[in-house]
């Protein structure tokens, strides 16, 4: 008995002199203590918390080299490999955890519409519940600031910018033609169906040298990554029919759209100012496979399009009217893919290609555009650590575009040219802490066409100024090329460019947003030239410069007022150009100086009902009397819509919805066109352009079939 309490006693103090004691102190970055933090040997039981002064101690068994894991939330977990007997009075300081909600965000600039993002300004069905913006996406971003109203183009025009100065991307990738060709004084629409999109982001200035030529802005569309189910989407209205379908397998999904328009039926029960011979008819179809693969996601998104319209518009010059007569094809293929390497490389990869072909008669003269253009684009992330991203990629940018020219004046004659950009760009996210961060960049670009390489730097800065607010600086230079109505005809001269300047104050508080910005964009190498329409006598030279400077401010609260969300923008602009034919320093006629618009959503539970409003309020825009002196001297009457929708759920998945635009009959003008002489007295004589129509009705009923039974398209109406 004795003996065994001897071994007993042995086999005891053996184990005691194996533990090991570990011990140390947990604080943050300005020494304060931090309580509740996890302290634990990685793969083993033992372990403590931290006491109210950051102070922690425990034993262990284990013995060599172990991994040492604090953790607490909102900071970064600390690990530490070492030997066990130099685990005393440590000294331990957690860095802020950048990833957070609350940490700061790189937002001058830019508005954000998708789930993933930490601080959206807009949701991804907003893009279509907006009364005014008739299920076009870009009519939904007119509501936010820094847009113009030019109700008679449709285009986003962005701080000061013409419309060409606004690119769209696909999944990262160019889109070439985004918009549906039209006549004069009547807008156009997006191409592409919002349907297959859950992700927007809005750069109105300052974005990433990841994206080039684009002077003023660029839009990125996200295509979903993963339907959640089966479904069929089907919709009847009066100007068409939609239908979708998505299939899902294992590893794989499709999802397929189509539409059909004919303004034909609505055109006899609400004639407009335009008298049709063919009103517009339209067929448009979408498709998007997706592969998953176990690190990565491969998609391929087709669009195709035909439409054709004949009509003949109303013209000063001409007693009997102007004939026009259009007719379009237009396909896009983007495929990309993205997937991770191992732990900290990402790669991305993809290209677009897109065909156009635009067959247009106006008056006595036939012109056919044909545009076939590419872009293929490689770009690879390295993450550094939590605090330290890199991007870096090139790609390239491939034109070709011919237009055939033929009138009872003219020989049929060719014009086009072949274009090709090389770009490669090198980016860095550098998160200081969860209050300061920055973006620099840089991008370089090298045209074919007229020999030129240009190198354009990028930077952002962000600072959190409280738990719901942050301050930010973004500057750019940026340069485009110009278009094909100027390249058809010349190539000796060089790119556009302009610098922006963005300061951006942001507040952000459960369910409510507040933005303030300020800017200024200063242009140079602005294209000038010598005639009212360019052709091959055309001289054309870059003396041309200019300005644009502003503030633009919104607010959106979706708590305040139950089942009900709004939104208030507003935006200043002063800018002035001398180009293009323009003799002097001027305000374009495309930039209002005030636009306001104000978006409200109700939803009535007992009715099954969502209502909503949309109202937009332009300030006059410039335009030339001729009989008067000077240029662009003379301005327009101010621009009003209020545009109302309703929709009504006549069960979980059949919605009637019901729409009007302009709902007051507001009598809008565009401007005003004068003659080309004078009469006898040696006046001018004018008229106003009127949009083709004050108002636009719709209805549509729209029905799903899905696995669930209670999805429906209320997200896209």
């Amino acid at each position: 008995m004795k003996s065994l309490l001897t071994i007993f006693v042995l086999i005891l103090s053996v184990s005691i002199q194996a533990q090991s004691s570990i011990n140390g102190t947990v604080t943050n970055n300005k020494n304060i203590p931090i309580e509740g933090a996890n302290v634990y040997l990685e793969g083993t039981y033992d372990g403590t918390t931290t006491d109210q002064e950051g102070k922690f101690s425990f034993t262990t068994s284990e013995t060599g080299t172990q991994t040492l894991i604090v953790s607490y939330l909102s900071y970064e977990t600390f690990a530490m490999l070492g030997d066990i007997s130099f685990m005393k009075d440590l000294k331990i300081e957690l860095k802020e955890d950048v990833n957070t909600l609350d940490a700061v965000v790189l937002s001058a600039g830019t508005f954000q519409a998708g789930d993933n993002s930490k601080v959206n300004a807009l949701k991804p069905l907003d893009v279509v519940t907006t009364a005014s913006a008739l299920g076009d996406f870009v009519g939904a971003l007119q509501t936010l600031p820094g847009t113009a109203t030019v109700a008679e183009d449709g285009r986003l025009f962005v701080r000061g910018g013409e419309a060409e100065e606004t690119q769209i991307f696909i999944d990262g990738i160019r889109v070439f033609t985004p918009y549906a060709p039209t006549t004069n004084n009547t807008p156009t629409r997006g191409r592409y169906s919002p349907f297959l999109f859950d992700g927007i982001t809005f750069s109105t200035g300052g974005y990433s040298a990841e994206y080039g030529q684009a002077l003023s802005s660029v839009l990125l569309l996200n295509t979903i990554d993963e339907p959640d189910q089966e479904k069929t989407d089907i919709g009847i209205m009066t100007v068409g029919g939609t239908l979708g379908n998505t299939q899902k397998w294992d590893k794989s999904s499709l999802s397929i759209n189509a539409s059909y328009i004919n303004l034909a039926p609505y055109n006899e029960l609400f004639p407009d100012r335009n008298d049709w011979k063919k009103p517009y008819e339209g067929l448009a179809g979408e498709a998007v496979f997706r592969q998953k693969f176990d690190n990565g996601l491969f998609k391929l998104y087709t669009a195709f399009d035909t439409s054709n319209f004949e009509l003949t518009q109303e013209d000063i010059n001409y007693d009997d009217g102007v004939h026009f007569k259009l007719k379009n094809n237009n396909l896009y293929v983007n495929s990309s893919y993205q997937g991770m390497l191992n732990d900290t490389w990402t790669v991305f990869g993809g290209m677009s290609y897109t065909y156009a072909d635009e067959n247009i008669n106006i008056i006595d003269n036939d012109i056919r555009d044909q545009e076939h253009s590419a872009h293929f684009k490689f770009k690879l992330k390295k993450r550094i650590s939590n605090r330290l991203k890199l991007y870096f990629g090139s790609e390239y940018f491939t034109t070709n575009f011919n237009e055939e020219y033929a009138s009872d004046f003219v020989v049929k004659t060719d014009y086009g040219y072949n274009n090709n950009i090389f770009a490669t760009f090198a980016e860095a996210d550098v998160i200081f802490s969860k209050k300061f961060a920055l973006k620099a960049g840089v991008r370089a670009e090298n045209t074919s066409l007229f020999s030129e390489f240009t190198v354009s730097p990028r930077l952002s800065l962000a600072y959190k100024t409280s738990a719901k607010s942050q301050v930010s600086l973004a500057y750019g230079s940026f340069y485009q090329n110009p278009q094909s109505n100027v390249l058809k005809f010349t190539q000796d001269i060089e790119s556009q460019n302009t610098s922006h300047y963005i300061l951006n104050y942001q507040f952000n508080s459960e369910g409510r947003i507040f933005r303030a910005e300020a800017y200024y964009k200063d242009y140079d190498n602005l294209l000038k030239y010598d005639d009212e329409f360019t052709d091959f006598d055309t001289n054309f030279s870059n003396d041309g410069y200019g300005f644009a400077k502003g503030i633009d401010l919104f607010w959106r609260d979706n708590k305040s007022i139950k089942n009900t969300d709004y939104w208030v923008s507003y935006s200043y602009l002063d800018s002035k150009r001398n180009y293009r034919n323009y003799p002097m320093e001027a305000q374009p006629n495309f930039a209002n100086t005030h636009n306001l618009s104000v978006v409200g959503k109700y939803f009535i539970t007992d009715w099954k009902s969502q209502v909503g409003f949309s109202y937009t309020f332009g300030s006059g825009r410039t335009y030339t009397n001729p009989n008067m002196e000077g240029f662009l001297n003379q301005k327009t009457k101010s621009y009003n819509n209020l545009s109302l929708n309703w929709a009504y759920l006549i069960s979980q998945q059949k919605i009637l919805y019901f729409s009007i635009n302009n709902v007051t009959g507001f009598k809008n003008i565009n401007g005003y066109q004068y003659a080309d002489t004078p009469n006898m007295n040696g006046n001018f004589a004018s008229r106003a352009l009127k949009p083709a129509a004050d108002q636009f009705f719709f209805i549509g009923f729209f029905w799903t079939i899905s696995e669930d039974n209670t999805s429906n398209q209320l997200d896209k109406l």
